[in-house]
């Protein structure tokens, strides 16, 4: 039987998956899981992505290895990560630098600079991308104005999945779903917009060409293949789409178009599915981005600072010697009626990483609303904040395509938290389907199987299969949960 390899790397964490389809249901199965630990350098904030290919490598050799005990073979491999970083590569190939992480603070400020040459509205008419102070169009102008000389000297721009595509198969490409959150992309055309590039006042010959998700980039290259234990038939690198909101967003168990989905892990992506970009001022001033999808769909969704608020009070727990874990706080939570206080979870203070409890205290304090006393309040206030959120952005969905929404999907890891699915329930007042989920590696999957002739047909029928290969749960929205 084929097996297809899924590298999916998240902000915490990289894993390999090993999927596989029998009778149309698929299989999902981690052969391996690696940290990923960013490295503070001379005071910048950088991935460690030699680290995650070492990463990458070892989960590669256990997927080959499981597949083979079982008398499979694995065929593909394809890529998701998060979005907007990216790595610049010497004439030689050779990578000038740690890639740049987007929480570092260097781009502050360069968005008001770029207002100043280009208004927001008109940059936002032409890609789509809401001005996020991360968005690698901002990040290179931070580069170029640094004085450093990577730009002047590097031959190509790659995103950091394509960074790995290159590093396992010697190929070159950029793939689009990634492309589209640097805010270079013409969002019609799928492809580089080279006059704003040009107007920006960088130089478009480090651009890769651009692949769809399904493209075949290339196999593996042998001295790889003889690593990972694959040397008698080396597996393709295919194209997927490597952003993993934009695998997730494929893998939702979703049986119509009316939709809305959350992403939910250290980002919490709410959005919906459309045919084509909106890039109206209205769609701009609600904070909206459209970034493109499967199949040469759009994705029209807002960022809200998700799990990330979690992640960093557990930390700093931790860090205070409190004995604490996730599923008890959340039990706790649960218990506990609405405090009542309510953050706005995207604002500036809550992005860098640090004390996130005292934060969130000092936020409630400064709007005048009840200060969390003790870790179990402060997880219920995190989660009452992100349902509001989810709710504000499902209801500007409504209003700004004029579509209604039927029902809400919730995939990721935020799909295990029976408090925050419950509580968006409330929030919306609409059914949440929780699951699946892997959705980004299922979503990566997916795509792959349909490339090697495993699947057929467009996203409804990938869809279909998830809904059938997974136990899903729903939410119904009550009025009298506190």
């Amino acid at each position: 039987m084929d097996a297809f390899a899924a590298i999916d790397l998240g902000a915490s964490s990289g894993r390999v998956m090993l999927g596989r389809v029998t009778g149309g249901v698929i299989t999902l199965d981690e052969v391996a899981r690696f940290p990923n630990r960013p490295v503070r350098l001379a005071g910048s904030l950088h991935w460690d992505l030699a680290g995650l290919y070492r990463g990458v490598l070892d989960g590669l050799r256990a997927a080959v290895t499981e597949a083979g005990a079982h008398g499979d073979v694995v065929v593909s491999i394809g890529i998701d990560t998060w979005a907007v970083d990216y790595g610049l590569l010497g004439g030689d190939g050779s990578l000038l630098g740690m890639p740049y992480h987007y929480r570092d603070q260097r781009t502050g400020g360069v968005a008001a600079e770029v207002r100043s040459s280009i208004p927001d509205r008109e940059l936002f008419g032409r890609n789509g991308i809401a001005q996020l102070p991360f968005n690698t169009v901002y990040q290179l102008l931070a580069e170029r104005e640094s004085g450093a000389q990577r730009l002047d000297v590097a031959e190509q721009l790659l995103m950091i999945p394509d960074i790995l595509a290159y590093w396992l198969s010697g190929v070159c490409v950029g793939e689009v779903t990634n492309a589209s959150t640097t805010g270079l992309l013409d969002p019609v055309r799928r492809d580089w917009d080279r006059a704003l590039v040009a107007r920006l006042g960088l130089d478009d010959r480090v651009l890769p060409p651009l692949v769809e998700p399904g493209s075949a980039i290339g196999p593996v290259r042998p001295d790889v293949a003889e690593e990972i234990g694959a040397a008698n038939r080396p597996p393709v690198v295919v194209a997927v789409g490597s952003h993993d909101t934009a695998s997730a967003v494929a893998a939702v168990p979703a049986s119509g178009p009316r939709f809305a989905y959350i992403a939910s892990g250290t980002w919490s992506l709410v959005g919906t599915e459309l045919p084509a970009p909106v890039r109206t001022e209205a769609v701009r001033t609600a904070g909206f981005t459209n970034e493109a999808g499967v199949d040469g769909t759009t994705r029209l969704l807002r960022n809200v600072m998700g799990m990330w608020l979690v992640q960093e009070s557990m930390r700093q727990w931790q860090a205070d010697g409190l004995d604490v874990s996730l599923q008890d706080l959340l039990d706790d939570a649960e218990a506990l009626t609405s405090l009542g206080s309510v953050i706005d979870p995207d604002l500036p203070v809550f992005l860098p990483p640090g004390d996130m409890p005292a934060r969130i205290a000092a936020e409630c304090a400064r709007t005048g609303q009840r200060v969390p006393d003790g870790p179990a309040e402060v997880i219920r206030c995190v989660m009452d904040s992100l349902a509001d959120a989810y709710r504000r952005s499902v209801q500007s969905i409504v209003e700004l395509t004029g579509t209604p929404i039927d029902v809400v999907h919730i995939v990721g890891g935020g799909s295990q938290n029976a408090l925050l699915c419950r509580l968006t329930a409330d929030a919306t007042g609409l059914p949440v389907v929780a699951g699946p989920v892997e959705g980004s590696a299922l979503g990566n999957v997916l795509v792959q199987a349909r490339a090697a002739g495993a699947l057929s047909g467009g996203l409804a029928a990938l869809r279909a299969v998830v809904a059938n290969s997974f136990t899903l749960r729903e939410f119904v929205p009550s009025l009298s949960r506190a």
